[in-house]
């Protein structure tokens, strides 16, 4: 899953992606809110940490606009301000939990866990499964039947998504940015590398799933033809 911070001081949001990297999370930062909601807009973030006290525009601005735009990613609002008001601001504003600085790193994971599990798809994320295969989150394995194989982080990533995403197809340009970032150099051909990477692992499992390439689109994952 890939987590946006957006948080002014450097140090603490360095901090946090350190973190979140940690515990498996892939994260992306923003120093400001007008940079932070061109970011979170792109919709492949699966949680937001926001700041309230950003420069360019404030945490609430921010959460308003991305509301507005009828983006509904799980929010994270971590502040100073712990007065009520600001909390029933920014509830109002559409956030989904208000954490307050000082925070416990362990408190602030489970903020996320919680609201990732929110959404459906995202509520058993240590195993999913389809058509027979198997895909392990704390083992980092892919598996089949009695075989198994163990997969890097980027293939860990892509597999995920064609999981969560099965049946429906997944542009490559939707790949490049889940999975390398919004910012990143990464090209097409690094999607197509790790495509190939995975099928060939399918191949040794003997797994009856395929990736199908949509010519001129991007992939998806199906069920193989017996």
């Amino acid at each position: 899953m890939r987590v946006l911070v957006i948080e002014d001081e450097t140090r603490l949001a360095s901090t946090l992606q350190d973190l979140l990297e940690l515990n498996g999370y892939a994260a992306d930062v923003c120093h400001d809110g007008e940079a932070g909601l061109d970011n979170a807009l792109t919709a492949i973030y699966d949680v937001i940490i926001l700041d309230v006290m950003l420069p360019k525009m404030d945490g609430f601005t921010v959460l308003r606009r991305l509301r507005a735009a009828e983006n509904a990613v799980p929010v994270l609002m971590l502040t100073a301000r712990s007065e009520i008001s600001d909390k029933v601001q920014g509830l109002d504003c559409g956030a989904d939990y208000y954490l307050t600085k000082p925070f416990d790193p362990k408190e602030l994971l489970a903020c996320i866990r919680a609201l990732t599990r929110r959404q459906p798809e995202l509520r058993n994320t240590d195993v999913l499964e389809f058509n027979g295969l198997r895909l392990e989150k704390n083992a980092f394995t892919l598996s089949y039947e009695d075989r198994s194989v163990r997969l890097s982080r980027k293939e860990f990533d892509l597999m995920e998504l064609l999981l969560l995403n099965r049946n429906l197809v997944l542009t490559k340009e939707s790949l490049l940015v889940k999975i390398w970032g919004y910012e990143s150099e990464a090209e097409d051909n690094n999607v197509e590398v790790y495509i190939s990477f995975l099928r060939k692992k399918l191949t040794h499992l003997r797994a009856n799933v395929r990736i199908r390439t949509i010519r001129m689109v991007g992939y998806c994952l199906e069920a193989a033809e017996d």
